[in-house]
């Protein structure tokens, strides 16, 4: 598992290869990861958008940006978490990703806190990251 802590709030990721939707033939590898957000600030605040730099096998980079996470923009009050999955489709079988999410406090001031750097390995390849 993957952490990182920005202004007490934790971003834990778990990554995992998705056999059944990869087809290494037609150079197409897929994984999951799992995200856990943990707010262990004194604030309320809300996950606004997402931003993810992508980098392949090849070292190509691919950069999204985009409201909320799964359609979703949630509200964690102090001590709450919220846990989602996700996909990423790679034509190489190894990868890293990162990035962060825009958070905003309940009187709207915003700031950024950090997706950790993480492994995406198909069985066959070695880890990039520990």
């Amino acid at each position: 598992m993957y952490k990182a802590t920005t202004r007490h709030i934790t971003v834990s990721v778990s990554p995992s290869f998705l056999p059944e939707q990869s087809d290494p033939a037609e150079g197409r590898w897929v994984f999951a990861y799992r995200i856990e957000i943990e707010n262990g600030s004194r604030e309320t605040v809300q996950l606004r958008s997402r931003y993810w730099h992508i980098t392949n096998g090849r070292g190509q980079v691919e950069e999204v940006r985009g409201p909320g996470v799964v359609g979703e923009e949630p509200i964690l009050s102090p001590g709450d978490s919220f846990t989602y999955t996700s996909g990423c489709p790679l034509g190489t079988p190894s990868g890293i990703m990162r990035g962060s999410f825009r958070m905003e406090t309940a009187d709207g001031r915003g700031f950024d806190i950090e997706v950790p750097a993480f492994s995406l390995d198909a069985p066959e390849t070695l880890r990039v990251l520990n």
